[in-house]
């Protein structure tokens, strides 16, 4: 009759460096909670908790002992489904684990609708309807990202993202060239990602460089923190500025509405592997939307099942906007799923099966 979590780890494997402006990566270690009542225990909720170095609060190199702890723990509560308010209670104590608050959050909606994988039933999760992305076009030398974008555009993608700060800026603005020389704002979005990698010194100056290549926008421009010149710069940016890293670790909707009302983005970057979940994330979307700030959802390296959830929670959403999801295409052991691309939409296939942890 009690809810049991069981705790698996799976290190992925990157096909190239995945490299950003705080460094490259060869593997990314995700792990996952199996939610399944001991009355039927066949029927499984799946959660992912795989959170980034540099980037997640709760992230440790024991963070597979550390949950393991975690689910021993609520186990020896044996807490059953109705009981909701002690499984809330024992879960504020992890308010500053993000990604674990996710892996929870989606296991128990999965386990809840049948452990289907199916959490928002939608023409996206019945494969009726796709969910257009940007192409991501990561970090690397010229002849790599020029390689990138070649892919992206004969693949029909007409938003890309690209991730800039690692390289000389000179170089990152004759790609932004080559770019705009065969294919016009009119006809491809352009989406910028600095990870925080501009100075406040000389962040307007080169914010200035890259309107002329007609950005649609630029993410944390600066590191996260530095309140008051974050919202010097939304204020005087040729660029509409989202934040990203902005969000991480910020807690309660009134202080997610301080945050907003102070710098006053364009947009939103919601990762609810970073802040704090499918809650957590609606309640950014609610106080963005109060604000006129616009939004978009991103995943966050997570293997195809917290890309699943992630991807079905903005279909739900309704958001016309091209989200930042992944394709299910960095590692060469992903888990199998039904999620594919087609064009430049993601699309989920109810024919195709799913590979779960072990």
């Amino acid at each position: 009759m009690a809810l049991v979590l069981t705790p698996y780890h799976r290190e992925l494997m990157f096909k190239f460096d995945a490299r950003t402006s705080r460094g490259a990566m060869q593997t990314h270690q995700a792990h996952f909670l199996r939610l399944n009542d001991t009355l039927k225990p066949a029927v499984c909720g799946w959660g992912e908790a795989s959170p980034l170095p540099g980037l997640s609060p709760e992230f440790t190199t024991d963070y597979k002992e550390q949950i393991q702890r975690i689910c021993a723990e609520f186990n020896a509560l044996q807490l059953q489904r109705h009981q909701q308010e002690e499984w809330e209670c024992f879960w504020r104590n992890y308010q500053s684990w993000p990604s674990l608050q996710f892996a929870w959050e989606t296991a128990l909606v999965d386990l809840m609708r049948g452990g289907k994988r199916s959490l928002y039933p939608s023409a996206f999760s019945s494969g009726q309807k796709g969910i257009r992305i940007n192409g991501l076009i990561w970090m690397g030398d010229l002849a790599f990202m020029r390689e990138q974008i070649e892919k992206k555009l004969e693949q029909g993608f007409t938003c890309i993202k690209l991730k800039i700060g690692g390289l000389d800026f000179t170089q990152e603005l004759k790609i932004l060239k080559e770019i705009r020389s065969v294919a016009g704002p009119e006809a491809l979005e352009l989406r910028l990602d600095a990870n925080g990698a501009f100075s406040v010194q000389d962040a307007e100056e080169k914010l200035r460089h890259l309107a002329k290549f007609h950005i649609h926008s630029l993410e944390q421009p600066i590191k996260a923190g530095q309140l008051e010149a974050m919202q010097t710069l939304c204020g005087v940016s040729p660029i509409p500025i989202a934040l990203d890293e902005e969000l991480i670790g910020v807690t309660g909707k009134e202080a997610k509405w301080m945050l907003l009302d102070k710098i006053r983005p364009a947009y939103i970057i919601i990762k609810p592997t970073l802040v704090g979940g499918l809650i957590s994330s609606r309640d950014w979307i609610q106080v963005a939307e109060s604000l006129g700030i616009d939004w978009w959802l991103t995943s966050a390296l997570e293997s195809n099942i917290g890309l699943n959830a992630i991807a079905q929670f903005a279909a739900d959403s309704g958001n016309p906007l091209p989200q930042g999801l992944g394709t299910g295409q960095l590692y060469h052991n992903n888990l199998n799923s039904p999620l594919e691309i087609r064009g430049e939409e993601l699309w989920y296939n109810p024919q195709e099966t799913w590979e779960l942890p072990n």
